[in-house]
């Protein structure tokens, strides 16, 4: 089970034995027919605007992909960093992981924090106390209540290891797990020198979504169809419950196709609403 925040704002939880609609299959069909003129042939020389990728870690069975992926097509990208349980049987930041994050350093990406544990906040408590739930470490699956100074401290725990992996600082942003924020949780990321970064509702990449119901032909040819100039976009590293994963059928396609639209890629480094936050650091 998968938990997410829509684009609208709602939790929710999906499986991937959740029931497709009968039309499943032929939504798809038009989705790859639809797709496929716009991503044909070379992108145009003009920049008719910025798409921002990002991507959170998650299982990390996608990770080598994506870097080359980006590598291949020579795109920076912005990554969140948790320390999330890997299909390797390690964690993403333990120090078997150091010469990936290493690699994508020297190629110029940019980064931010996810909170260590992936703490999920729950609501805002008394007495200026925030509950959370943490989905890994010690505390795993138990909700607690910390203040904010505790808060801040989980999202500066990913720059303390990030930084004993690869001799590099974080970048001064972070993202909540699953977008999930209150007035209480900015202000404590604010308070410690990070900015928070959501995604734009068009850029919302649908990889947790139950792939029977949510095919990777029918989120390829939404992303095409509504994604604009400016809008920051997410996906994962790798999802557990997701049967179809969704980087091997979509990434390229899905940068093949706004290159063909005549879109650039940048990373959170050079967005607009970012640019003061990265001037302080």
């Amino acid at each position: 089970m998968s938990g997410l925040l829509r684009p609208g704002g709602s939790a929710a939880f999906l499986t991937d034995t959740a029931p497709a609609a009968a039309c499943a299959a032929a939504l798809a069909a038009l989705a790859i027919s639809a797709a496929a003129p716009a991503f044909a042939g070379a992108a145009p020389a003009a920049c008719l605007g910025t798409i921002y990728l990002t991507f959170d870690t998650g299982s990390q069975s996608q990770a080598e992909l994506i870097a080359q992926t980006l590598a291949r097509h020579r795109i920076k990208a912005t990554f969140f960093l948790a320390n999330e349980k890997t299909v390797r049987g390690d964690y993403s930041l333990d120090p078997s992981w150091a010469a990936f994050w290493k690699a994508r350093v020297a190629e110029g990406h940019a980064f931010g924090s996810h909170t260590f544990d992936h703490v999920y906040w729950l609501k805002d408590g008394p007495g200026g106390a925030i509950e959370v739930r943490p989905q890994f470490g010690a505390a795993a699956g138990k909700a607690q209540s910390w203040s904010t100074g505790q808060y801040c401290d989980e999202i500066k725990r990913v720059e303390s290891r990030f930084y004993e992996l690869t001799g590099s600082r974080l970048d001064p942003i972070w993202r909540a797990p699953g977008g999930k924020t209150s007035p209480r949780t900015l202000a404590a990321g604010q308070a410690c020198g990070y900015a928070h970064v959501g995604w734009a509702k068009a850029g919302f990449s649908g990889d947790e979504l139950s792939s029977s119901a949510w095919p990777n032909a029918l989120l390829l040819q939404k992303s095409l169809r509504e994604l604009r100039g400016g809008d920051i976009f997410v996906a994962h590293m790798g999802i557990w419950s997701r049967r179809d994963p969704w980087a091997p059928a979509n990434l390229e396609p899905l940068i093949a196709g706004l290159k063909q639209k005549g879109y650039c890629f940048g990373t959170l480094r050079e967005h607009p609403d970012y640019q003061s936050v990265f001037k302080q650091r």
